[in-house]
């Protein structure tokens, strides 16, 4: 992108429009063109000023952000970051927002908010700029679009991959992705861990609504937890999550720790965990995301005899974690999600020959 990224504040608070405006604008590779102080003074601010990423408050009076991204986005697609509060009300309709279109979110500081305050500015010019570079151009296509359906023969075939362990590392876009992923597989589907970068309190959220959607069993994982068929466990915020043998079945650990490859709970982490505890008996994904955590863990399992793919360009929002991971030879080949399903049930069943 050429110039500096414009972006339009949308927030009922003045003083939060003067605070967010204030804090982007002192970033040299941002400025702020406008602002609203409701959804539809924001459609009219869009259309007038043209801006590349939207911020906008996940609860606002007449439309709630959803409401608002709902309508905005099959007709004219922009980059959102939502400002949220990690209340549970809160946590659940940013949840929502990004299920309908909203690239990522930051938190409002709840304690020390001199310094707190100071942390979300510098979070919210990160993901604007990584907003600026996302992909949003799909939510004006028909997103009914269903994977070719997982065959009888092959869900028969999963009841006897038990050994397996399926591991798959999401960021930016990741949420959508991996309820589009996840909800295709079948119920007997081989053990899955999650890492999808996310803050504490927001994951047992995502954790609890996959499992509404999902035939598997899904839930946030704690220490001890065993990996096993028909069941998906999401790290926690927060947590570095590891998969340890443990006789003859896998489980896994939970600790608070430093992050790593620039996160916590990260890819790497887990991924590396992997290949040294399962081995060949492992599928690695990576889906959409900024950065390159993973990529090195997704290396280390491939050279274990893990067999991995990535999401395609075209089908992520931020083609970055999945780039890097194929580049650097962990990602065998590129997958748009929509067939990732199938790809994957495939793969394990190569491995088990």
């Amino acid at each position: 992108m050429q110039g500096k990224i414009r972006v339009l504040v949308v927030d009922d608070s003045a003083l939060v429009r003067q605070i967010l405006s204030r804090g982007l604008g002192m970033d040299p590779d941002i400025v702020v063109v406008g602002t609203a102080n409701d959804p539809y003074m924001a459609r009219d601010k869009i259309m007038e000023l043209r801006p590349d990423v939207l911020t906008l408050d996940v609860e606002m009076p007449k439309m709630d952000g959803v409401q608002f991204l709902r309508r905005l986005m099959p007709q004219h697609p922009l980059p959102v970051v939502m400002v949220s509060s990690l209340t549970q009300r809160g946590g659940q309709i940013t949840l929502d927002a990004l299920d309908a279109g909203a690239v990522d979110f930051v938190t409002k500081p709840t304690a020390n908010m001199a310094a707190g305050l100071q942390g979300m500015i510098a979070t919210l010019c990160e993901k604007v700029k990584i907003a600026a570079r996302a992909n949003v151009s799909h939510w004006k296509k028909d997103r009914q679009a269903v994977a070719r359906n997982v065959t009888a023969e092959q869900k028969t075939w999963l009841a006897g991959s038990t050994d397996k362990v399926i591991a798959i590392g999401a960021s930016t876009g990741g949420t959508e992705a991996l309820r589009a992923l996840l909800t295709r597989f079948p119920a007997d589907m081989p053990g899955v861990v999650v890492v999808q970068h996310m803050p504490a309190g927001f994951t047992k959220m995502f954790a609890d609504r996959l499992d509404d959607l999902c035939a598997m069993k899904v839930k946030e994982a704690v220490s001890g937890d065993r990996v096993r068929s028909g069941h998906v466990l999401i790290a926690p915020g927060g947590k570095q999550l590891k998969v340890i043998r443990s006789g003859g079945t896998y489980q896994v650990a939970c600790h608070e720790g430093p992050k790593v490859s620039g996160h916590c709970p990260s890819v790497d982490v887990m991924m590396d965990s992997v290949a040294h505890e399962v081995g060949p008996n492992a599928v690695g994904v990576m889906l959409t995301g900024m950065g390159s955590d993973g990529a090195e863990g997704m290396l280390r399992m491939r050279q274990a005899g893990g067999r991995n793919i990535a999401q395609d360009e075209e089908s992520c929002v931020v083609f970055g974690m999945p780039k890097v991971a194929f580049e650097k030879g962990g990602a065998e080949r590129l997958v748009p999600l929509d067939k990732m399903p199938v790809e994957i049930i495939c793969l394990l069943k190569e491995m088990s020959r």
